[in-house]
């Protein structure tokens, strides 16, 4: 982790769907690019302002050549919805890049059949990670599942192989949970990140074929650095952190 904090300038923001926003910022430090499956704290409010603590946002995709930092969230509460009221031009401060994300370079060189697998929001960080994976030479097949309409998905056409598609309401694709359309054995590795209930459909498949399974983690933070302490969690090689350790962790070592 190479973090560090900094105000940001806003260049766009778009609502993609209900409750669910896109934020663009302009990144100045080349020295300190994000990768797939790491994230930021943002605050766009005082120090001495609610809420008291910053929000820790995925990377949703990053331009290396323009410094564009974009970021895709749910707006759920009164952070989120300060985040929402962002227009071009303002600032916001930020802390990052965080966290240990996905070693893409390394999956790509030991792993060619690659299944990336999302719920909802969750689906944020994975388009990058589908862009860093088919840049180092894997073309990924992609799963997702949404409760009603998907977001998103046009900008994961190009980095993808093929792209599997459920949906709880059935108003597109699959009608059903996105697990049904996934048959572990065909993939060296997979890939997942998502609702806690859909991650763990995800390990238990993978552990039962053998196969390896890489999950990214969601908690609440406070410093988003490892140093509270507050993203604690209990695994089988014992308490790490969320913020510090992972998010991304091997499926075996957090699910039972």
């Amino acid at each position: 982790m190479n973090a560090t904090s900094c105000n940001l300038t806003v260049l766009r923001q778009e609502v993609v769907a209900s409750d669910i926003m896109r934020l663009v910022v302009q990144w100045q430090d080349p020295s300190r690019e994000p990768h797939a499956g790491q994230f930021y704290m943002l605050r766009a409010w005082a120090a001495d302002a609610t809420p008291i603590l910053s929000r820790p946002i995925s990377v949703d995709d990053f331009d290396n050549q323009t410094g564009a930092l974009t970021f895709l969230y749910q707006v759920k509460g009164e952070g989120t919805r300060k985040l929402a009221a962002l227009q071009a031009g303002n600032a916001l401060t930020v802390t990052g890049p965080c966290g240990n994300g996905f070693d893409t370079a390394a999956l790509a060189a030991s792993h060619k059949r690659i299944a990336v697998v999302g719920g909802g929001i969750g689906t944020a960080p994975l388009l990058l990670l589908c862009k860093e994976l088919c840049r180092a030479g894997v073309r990924p097949d992609l799963y997702v599942g949404f409760r009603d309409a998907s977001y998103g998905m046009e900008s994961f056409v190009p980095w993808c192989h093929t792209i599997h598609l459920a949906t709880d309401s059935g108003s597109e694709g699959h009608h059903g949970l996105v697990t049904d359309l996934l048959d572990v054995r065909n993939y060296d590795i997979v890939l997942t990140c998502g609702p806690m209930v859909m991650m763990r459909g995800v390990a238990k498949l993978c552990a039962d074929a053998g196969v390896p399974c890489l999950a990214s983690l969601e908690k609440k933070m406070a410093c988003g650095l490892g140093a509270c302490l507050g993203c604690t969690c209990h695994t089988k090689i014992g308490p790490v952190t969320v913020c510090k350790d992972g998010p991304v962790f091997s499926a075996q070592e957090v699910f039972d």
